[in-house]
């Protein structure tokens, strides 16, 4: 009897378990049975691993061969474990030295010829495996340099199982073919999934950068972005047609800070494992943006899928930007969906195949005309549209999840001065992005020793019981709350936001004056205060 062991990892959602991988070979009939509940993807390694092998020169043992995945109780997915499996049969055939094999992480798909391609999620498996003491983990070479940006981990990239082979062995390395030149790489075939609405357009048409000054106008909504980038504050924008809602929304992105190290890593890993990763790109340093077509489901929206579940475009925009435009036009049941990823930060999804925490710690952005005609409360343009109608569409936001909204902002049309140039031009993104980190540095050494980061996280007990505002500030939120204006949550969030417009006017606590410009941002409703972030200042 011959037997061999390597290691290899199995993703659920984006938190990876660590698999041995068992080969036994034994005197019978050949044969080739893989256990330890693998999917219809890794059933199918057998023909693909046996192909790859023989395609690679090398002699398949015609004996009874058998492959087991432990822990055996937890379900195992994906194309992922072709490379583990085929060193493991070799290893147990004593064409390699199975001690070689013990130390050795191995993730990677093989294609028929024995060319070994990327698989979706390297970079939290990588972190899986340096977190479980491994230091050395065998990837496709065009992952090699995703899997590097973990610390502490040595890489080592392949293009074939004939290249491993002969590293393990220690035997000259073969040379690959190349490719043509010009031609794409074809290990990277079928491996990215574009779309799911990632990745907000960094120029215009003409190859100019998006810039906050191209926004004409709108100095209530910037201010209203401006809050919602410094403290984390979900928006909503309501408006007529081609008010500016979109172009505001695409620019949000530009003046949030850039990712520390610690979030990038979170954030390149979901969006490795989602399949929106290009294979060989850098970490992602930038907040993320996702803004899906109002058709989504709700699956697609908070995550789903056949078997474990997928991450959705809540994930996809952790630590950046969602952004819903026509939202009355979702589905009422997938925006509801997001009520409870907006208050934890966390998607649980529970399905017959298992549990799955995913992480959706996002911004989010409502865009919605006021009626169907879009019209309604405009001067100039009345409104064809019936009562019942107009009440029925804005109905579609409903009232327990527009209470999770901090900030709701009206964005009305463009007047001609400010559309043609004639007004003042806004700032621009880099004074605007400045102001936001100053104020985000500022609330980083308020909450220093917390779970938190960002005002628009810090829980209601927390900020009643240890960041107070000025004495007497909070009178005018109070009353509201006593008139039935705001809920308690409602209360919580005014002072978050409170906290917010402090930090970018440079106060130590928030005044009256803080709090009555988070009341009107709250609200919606003007109560005339002259500035409220710290540009107007």
């Amino acid at each position: 009897m011959a037997f061999a062991r390597t290691y290899a990892v199995t993703l659920v959602g984006v938190e990876g378990i660590i698999v041995e991988v068992q080969a036994d070979l034994e005197p019978g009939v050949a044969s080739f049975a893989l256990v330890g509940l693998p999917d219809k993807t890794l059933v199918e390694s057998r023909d693909r691993v046996r192909a790859a092998v023989a395609n690679a020169g090398i002699e398949w043992p015609q004996r009874k061969l058998t492959i087991g995945l432990s822990p055996a109780s937890v379900p195992k997915s994906g194309s992922g474990f072709d490379l583990a499996v085929a060193t493991a049969v070799l290893g147990a055939a004593e064409l390699i030295d199975p001690r070689s094999l013990t130390d050795l992480v191995m993730i990677g798909e093989l294609g028929l010829d024995g060319r070994v391609r990327p698989v979706r999620g390297v970079l939290p498996a990588v972190l899986a495996a340096a977190e479980a003491g491994y230091e050395q983990v065998v990837v496709p070479e065009c992952s090699a340099a995703e899997a590097a940006l973990v610390p502490g981990i040595s890489v080592l990239g392949v293009r074939s199982l004939r290249q491993l082979v002969a590293v393990l062995t220690d035997t000259p390395v073969p040379d690959e073919e190349p490719d043509a030149p010009g031609r794409p790489d074809p290990l990277l075939s079928g491996f990215s999934f574009p779309g799911a609405g990632i990745g907000a357009p960094s120029r215009t048409a003409d190859g100019r950068r998006l810039d906050f000054a191209d926004v004409a106008g709108q100095h209530l909504a910037r201010s209203a972005l401006e809050v919602a980038a410094a403290g984390g504050h979900h928006i909503y924008l309501k408006g007529p047609p081609g008010a500016g809602k979109t172009m505001l929304a695409e620019r949000l992105p530009g003046i949030m800070p850039a990712l520390d190290r610690t979030a990038a890593l979170e954030v390149t890993a979901v969006h490795s494992v989602a399949g929106v990763l290009q294979a060989g790109g850098p970490l992602l340093s930038r907040p993320p943006y996702c803004a899906p077509h109002h058709s989504a489901t709700m699956q697609s929206l908070v995550g789903g899928g056949n078997g474990l579940p997928r991450p959705g475009a809540v994930s996809l925009a952790h630590r950046g930007v969602l952004f819903l435009d026509e939202a009355p036009e979702f589905g009422a049941k997938a925006l509801d969906a997001l009520r409870q990823p907006l208050e934890s930060g966390h998607v649980v999804i529970a399905r017959a195949a298992g549990v799955v925490r995913l992480p959706a710690q996002f911004l989010m952005v409502l865009a919605a005309n006021p009626c169907p005609c879009g019209r309604h409360g405009t001067q100039g343009d009345p409104c064809d549209c019936m009562p019942s109608v107009v009440r029925r569409y804005q109905a579609r936001l409903s009232g327990p999840l527009l209470d999770r909204v901090d900030l709701r902002v009206d964005v009305d049309r463009v007047s001609r001065a400010e559309l043609i140039g004639t007004g003042k031009r806004g700032e621009s993104t880099e004074t605007v992005a400045a102001r936001v980190l100053e104020a985000r540095q500022r609330a980083e050494q308020r909450l220093a020793g917390t779970p938190w980061r960002t005002n628009g996280e810090v829980s209601g007990h927390a900020l009643r019981t240890r960041w107070h505002a000025a004495a007497g500030a909070m009178q005018a939120a109070e009353r509201e709350l006593e008139r039935g204006m705001l809920s308690a949550r409602g209360l919580d969030r005014v002072l978050r936001v409170a906290w917010t417009v402090a930090d970018l006017r440079g106060h130590d606590q928030p005044d009256a004056g803080d709090v009555e410009a988070a009341l009107q941002l709250r609200t919606g409703i003007s109560r005339g205060v002259p500035s409220i972030a710290g540009g107007a200042r």
